[in-house]
């Protein structure tokens, strides 16, 4: 239990004795706030929402609360205006914190809400055949943080990359590639050249319409099993997400399936026919629709006049087919947030064919990646490749590396890690809704709030550790009260007793920024208790009690970037 939680409990037994036992534990909890100077508490309770209960006016509410406070956690209680200020009491704190991280190691903070339940989570999802961008990361780090933020709190999340592998495109490119393709060409570089094809066709159905005809064929071709286009569309299937991996091993992402949208093709009638067995399609011009008037929602288009299926029926099959394989708690969909309308509607349709488990599938939106302020596009030549921008931020790792410190173990692995937390953490310290723009800049330093400065804070803080001969289990629990007792050891101990509410927000808003905006304070307060405390003391109790407290910072840094999937690296 949270400290927090120990004075809203305590103060929830004084408002029970003040006549105000309606305010839940919980509810005080919420209520409780953190004051904007530490020397007015470490918890503030506002008594506002009191006065129409106690029929009194605020400030004397406060003054009669703060008499009948009590708790071993606090040392002092008063009441300042409207506001019961509550004063932690630090050594006890600072000791039990200390004494729990140590014991629970990598646990801390972990909680089994999930009961070990799935959570199917759609997150990735690039197009075959086409360059993986930096619009792709997004979806990709977001997704996989969420992921790895339910599973330390008893899930069993399901990485799902719904692979775009169907569609009108792959008969043209069928198309573009019996008639200029190379199969080495292809081997050696399968992206570049699917897509250098691709743009080609285009090129040259300009000149020559009769081509678009040709791809329209061949997709039909595909659709009804024709063997060379299976042959061709599999093969194309096959080399991209061997290249897509290279990126995910880079990345640290994998999967548990990669399920295009191809795989459900043999799963639509289905949904049609259990519509139809509602009385839920209704035709408009020609097509099948599902009215959705009652959410105030466009209708949801299932079939088109020609008879082709849509995304909407192949997301219906694709929701079908993941409840009766998970039977999961939650399913999730981390996609761009142009797509909400479009799973608002395939969530309300799912409702009332009369599937109850609808109302825990969730999309998570997220904003655009922008780069000098504009959309990235790949037709205007305004892409930027993710692949790319791994290895540059490697090299340019690799190069301070070699500056700073030339004799590092490991130096290309640690690079790897510097470079590509850097990117992962350029994105994941943003609200997800946010849009971001692309700056080399931003991402590389090692000041200020970004990956490579919360990894060299970790880094620096093992060697505190390494020097002073501290070992996991030292005297975490001899400590010398004196020793920790300076404001910024203080500042320390309060960010680390916050750890598990903020993955409690993390996973209930599935915003993985809130730890990465965390690790960033962390490592803030880390770096001032590093300059303005002498760790490395000559009295041994001294400093093995401030080690243990770097122990605990070390411990809760490496977790904190391991959910968002970065590696913490011990030197650099």
């Amino acid at each position: 239990m949270s400290y927090k939680q120990q004075v809203a409990n305590a103060l929830h037994t004084a408002l029970e004795q003040l006549g105000a036992a309606d305010f839940s534990p919980q509810k005080v909890a919420e209520m409780l706030e953190t004051p904007p100077n530490p020397q007015l508490g470490d918890l503030a309770f506002p008594c506002f929402q009191l006065a129409k209960t106690l029929r009194k006016a605020p400030p004397q509410i406060a003054s009669e609360l703060a008499g009948l406070v009590e708790s071993r956690y606090l040392d002092k209680v008063e009441a300042v205006g409207p506001y019961v200020n509550c004063f932690l009491n630090r050594s006890l704190v600072t000791a039990e914190v200390i004494r729990t991280i140590a014991e629970q190691g990598p646990a801390y903070g972990s909680r089994n809400i999930g009961e070990g339940r799935n959570v199917p989570i759609d997150l990735s999802s690039p197009n075959i055949a086409k360059p993986f961008s930096m619009g792709h990361l997004r979806s990709t780090v977001i997704g996989n943080a969420i992921a790895n933020i339910l599973e330390k709190h008893g899930y069993r999340p399901v990485r799902i990359n719904h692979l775009g592998d169907w569609g009108t495109q792959f008969g043209k490119l069928i198309v573009a590639y019996k008639l200029w393709g190379d199969e080495e060409k292809v081997k050696q570089e399968p992206i570049k050249e699917l897509l250098a094809l691709y743009v080609k066709f285009h090129e040259e159905a300009e000149k020559d319409p009769s081509l678009e005809e040709k791809g329209r064929e061949w997709f039909k071709r595909l659709e009804d099993g024709d063997e060379e286009a299976r042959k061709l569309w599999q093969w194309f299937r096959d080399e991209s997400l061997k290249e897509f991996m290279k990126i995910y091993e880079l990345l640290g992402v994998s999967f548990d399936s990669t399920h295009g949208e191809a795989f459900y093709n043999d799963k639509m009638d289905r949904v049609i026919r259990l519509l139809e067995e509602k009385n839920l399609l209704v035709e408009s011009n020609g097509a099948l629709v599902v009215n959705l008037d009652e959410y105030d929602m466009p209708p949801c288009l299932i079939k088109k006049s020609d008879g082709a299926t849509l995304y909407a029926t192949r997301d219906l099959a694709a929701a079908l087919y993941r409840h009766e394989t998970y039977d999961f708690a939650k399913a999730l969909y981390v996609v761009g947030n142009e797509q909400r309308l479009h799973f608002q509607q395939i969530f309300r349709v799912l409702e009332k064919m009369g599937y109850e488990w609808a109302k825990e599938m969730y999309h998570i939106p997220f904003g655009m990646m922008l780069k000098d302020g504009k959309k990235m596009s790949t037709r205007k030549g305004q892409v930027v490749l993710l692949e790319e921008v791994l290895a540059q931020a490697i090299t340019d790792v690799a190069k301070v590396i070699e500056e700073k410190n030339p004799t590092l173990a490991n130096k290309e692995e640690v690079a790897r890690q510097v470079g590509v937390g850097a990117v992962i953490f350029h994105d994941l310290k943003n609200y997800r809704l946010n849009d971001i723009n692309f700056s080399w800049e931003e991402m590389l330093t090692f000041e200020g709030e970004t990956g490579p400065y919360v990894q060299y804070t970790h880094a620096r803080a093992c060697s505190l550790l390494r020097k002073g001969g501290y070992q996991p289990g030292s005297p975490a629990f001899d400590l010398d009260a004196g020793a920790l007792d300076s404001a910024e050891a203080w500042s320390v101990v309060t960010l680390l007793t916050a750890f598990p509410e903020v993955l409690d927000r993390a996973r209930e808003q599935f915003d993985p920024s809130q730890v990465g905006k965390y690790v960033i304070d962390l490592a803030q307060a880390f770096n001032k208790y590093y300059a303005n405390v002498r760790i490395l003391a000559e009295d041994d109790r001294i400093k093995m009690s401030r080690l243990a407290l770097v122990a605990a910072v070390v411990t809760v840094l490496r977790e904190g970037l391991r959910l968002l999937g970065l590696a913490a690296p011990e030197e650099m």
